[in-house]
């Protein structure tokens, strides 16, 4: 499970102060007082896809996914996961924000054991925290607090919270934010073999256009906002990736930056 099936979805904000701003559109008037985000998207995600979605800063990437996973009301439009109508936040679906979401107060094993406090059986709950905690290699950092751990292990630390509860589908917003290069390219192989070792439906929000290329089935490109589908690539290349070696996919990139309006890729 975690199909994802995306409707002509508008969100529009009231201007709180400043500049006026208007889209002029016969078929989508909005008022002067009114800023449009994102401008009737259709997209589907399919179950255990990786979807990377790329676009200018601004242009509402989070701002569609804080709608998907329930935590933001659409204008109009709709989000449907496997069969249900989204109307708020589901423990089935996992957001891992922007910056470290971990409580300080709490050690790892404790942060990780969030998601599962319900759970009756102690001895179950024990042996899954501690299971996750291994798959994302932090086993005998069980006990530390979050101030004594690096950042790449901060956000494994939050991705064994996120994963210990089974989620059907993963939101990360950009969480290599922060990161230093060689930790952000450690955190990428992560996230991958994690994905081909789940299969959870993950919806990835990134800057990156290389971390997108290299990471995801497919890649949702936005316009700037008022945001709308620019490109929607299905990456059909094996892991791991490898631009030198694949002309297909060094092409593929020179297209997306182009698509992006930098018509130079470093």
């Amino acid at each position: 499970m975690g199909h994802i099936l995306i409707q002509d979805l508008t969100k529009t904000y009231l201007r709180r102060g400043g500049v006026a701003w208007q889209f002029n559109s016969e078929a989508d008037p909005v008022a002067d007082d009114e800023l449009l985000v994102l401008n009737h998207i259709d997209l589907e995600v399919y179950d255990g896809e990786l979807v990377c979605v790329l676009g200018p800063s601004g242009c509402g990437k989070t701002t569609m996914v804080r709608i998907i996973a329930g935590f933001e009301r659409s204008t109009s439009g709709n989000v449907i996961i496997d069969g249900n109508e989204v109307t708020g936040p589901s423990s089935d679906n996992i957001f891992v924000f922007q910056h470290n979401g971990l409580l300080p107060w709490l050690t790892v094993e404790e942060n990780v054991r969030l998601g599962l406090r319900h759970m009756k059986d102690r001895r179950e709950q024990a042996e899954r925290v501690s299971e996750y905690i291994d798959i994302v290699n932090l086993s005998g950092f069980e006990h530390q607090y979050p101030h004594q751990l690096s950042g790449g292990m901060q956000r494994r630390a939050e991705l064994a919270r996120a994963l210990v509860v089974n989620p059907e589908v993963l939101f990360m917003d950009e969480p290599f934010a922060g990161l230093d290069f060689l930790t952000r390219l450690k955190m990428r192989e992560e996230i991958i073999n994690m994905h081909e070792y789940f299969k959870k439906t993950v919806i990835f929000i990134t800057h990156d256009i290389d971390e997108a290329l290299v990471m995801a089935d497919r890649v949702v490109v936005f316009t700037d906002r008022p945001a709308t589908i620019q490109l929607d690539l299905a990456l059909g290349f094996p892991h791991p990736r490898d631009f030198m070696r694949e002309p297909d996919l060094e092409a593929l990139r020179r297209d997306v930056y182009v698509g992006l309006g930098v018509h130079y890729a470093l």
